[in-house]
């Protein structure tokens, strides 16, 4: 099995849902996601937010915390993924956001990434930086990604 079964068996369990808000990823979560046969069952659906203010105009996400810290931030991340769930209808939102490269962006070198999960019983959020080319950075994005929401739904699943 893989990782996103993994997620999606998981998600089935508790009959929850799940949605995607992305920016470094570009919608390679919710492909992951829905390349598992049966997915449609789990997945809600995916909003790419690439440009900062796309992360503010369809995902809520405040636009003076994104003006004061930018869109590579854990807060940013944390309301990405509520923005997710409320946008989407889901149970479950994740989010990624940060610096696949090649330039850095600000203070933030190649590689930072954070990622979020919130579900109906709790959130958390994880920074990373990663190293590799671009779409390594973004391959092990995707891959923390998942791990995170699995990590989320086996310790609200108890």
């Amino acid at each position: 099995m893989t990782l996103a079964s993994d997620v999606l068996d998981a998600l089935g369990r508790r009959g929850w849902t799940i949605g995607t808000a992305e920016s470094l990823t570009g919608g390679l979560v919710v492909a992951s996601l829905v390349d598992v046969p049966g997915a449609s069952l789990h997945v809600r659906g995916g909003v790419v937010a690439y440009a900062t203010d796309v992360k503010a105009s369809a995902l809520g996400v405040d636009a003076a915390l994104l003006a004061d810290a930018g869109p590579v931030d854990a807060r940013v991340a944390q309301q990405l993924a509520a923005g997710a769930r409320r946008v989407l209808g889901a149970d479950v939102g994740v989010a990624t956001t940060g610096v696949a490269g090649p330039d850095p962006q600000g203070d933030h070198p190649v590689g930072t990434v954070f990622v979020a999960v919130e579900t109906p019983e709790g959130s958390a959020v994880s920074a990373f930086l990663l190293e590799g080319s671009r779409a390594d950075i973004r391959t092990e994005s995707v891959r923390r990604a998942l791990e995170l929401v699995l990590a989320e739904l086996s310790a609200t699943g108890r």
